[in-house]
Order: structure tokens, then sequence, then C-alpha cells
């Protein structure tokens, strides 16, 4: 059964008692990627892309935080697309055609929070070598691998190991930098030795 991504799915895990995420922890999600993003810049973040966005729940905090922040974000949803893309300046794409977008420049901060277990193997690689090439700043990637342990939308994950995320990233050519945070490896002078997660 093909998965659908409507009014429902949204109110259901993203608006019910079923909701895995609090505003609270997205808040939280939000500073750590901006403070990450702007540490490594050494600046104020102005370029934001949310790959897999839904909603844009991000939208709002970020826009809160940096009133000139400019915005894009990316999903495949028709209804998210429909209601909220141009008022939210989403664009339809998924996460392994963000390279084939068209979008300009680089990016300060890329986000791509609750979708990487969605993907299928051969999207992973090729969306993560996209973001490494669109990315001037930080990426905020959550992997959820086998071993932890996940509540929520389990219809379509992809399980995968720790050591396969990790052979992902780094064939990428993306560094952790921990908590989620990602570097490319060509700006990895911008961190100390001991920032660097391995």
């Amino acid at each position: 059964m093909r998965k659908r991504y409507d009014e429902a799915y949204f109110n259901k895990w993203y608006r019910s008692s079923r909701a895995v995420v609090s505003a609270e922890s997205r808040e939280r999600k939000v500073r750590l990627a901006l403070a990450a993003a702007e540490y490594v810049l050494g600046r104020e973040v102005e370029r934001v892309l949310d790959v897999g966005c839904g909603e844009a729940p991000w939208r709002a905090v970020l826009k809160r935080l940096r009133p000139g922040i400019e915005y894009t974000g990316v999903d495949s949803s028709e209804y998210v697309l429909r209601r909220y893309g141009r008022r939210r300046n989403i664009i339809a794409g998924s996460f392994g055609d963000v390279g084939r977008l068209g979008l300009k420049g680089r990016f300060d901060l890329i986000v791509c929070a609750d979708v990487l277990h969605y993907v299928p193997a051969p999207e992973l690689r090729r969306g993560l070598v996209s973001i490494r090439r669109l990315l001037r700043g930080i990426a905020y990637i959550e992997a959820f691998a086998t071993s932890d342990q996940v509540v929520g939308d389990l219809h379509g994950w992809h399980h995968r190991s720790e050591a396969r995320y990790r052979s992902e990233f780094a064939a990428a050519g993306l560094i952790a930098c921990g908590l989620n945070c990602w570097l490319p490896r060509e700006r990895s002078h911008l961190l100390g030795a001991m920032e660097r997660c391995g």
C-alpha cells in the first residue's frame, strides 16, 4: 500500500496524542542546528533548505529566531504543496531529487528531520551527495539506526545499521560533528580535531 502524506497523516503523527515530536523538542532541535551552523560560519544563518519539510514546522521557529532568514522547503506531499507551498516557500521534490531542483547558491543550514529512514537505498547516497554540494555551513540530518528505540510511524521504514549510515555519509563527503550535525569534508578545516567525530 502506497503511503499518503495527506492531512490525515499530519493530523495523526504531528497533532494528535500519537505525536512523537513536541513543540518544545522541535524548538530545541532548531536552536541546536542554528547554533551549530552559526558557530561554523562565524555569523548568523541567512539561508536554510529544509528537505522533506512536511508542513514546514521548522520554518516558524527559524523565522521567529531570525526574522530575515530565507527559507526554502522541499516536499513531495501533494497536500502540503497545495495548502502551504506558495505561502511557506515549499517546492515539489524528494530527498533523492534535491540536486535536480535547480536550487541556486549554497545554504548555511540544511535540515532533514524525520526523513532519512523512509528513503530507499538508491536515493540515499544521491541525496546526501546533493546536500553536500549545496551546503555552506551545517546539515542537521536525523538518522535512526536499527539499534535505536524508535516510536512513531514505522510504515515504509528502512532499517539500517549505524555502520551503514556512517558509511553512506562518509561516501557522500560529510563529516560528523555530533548531535545529528554534518559538515562537508572540504570545510572540515573550520573545526578543530576534537570538534569532529571520528
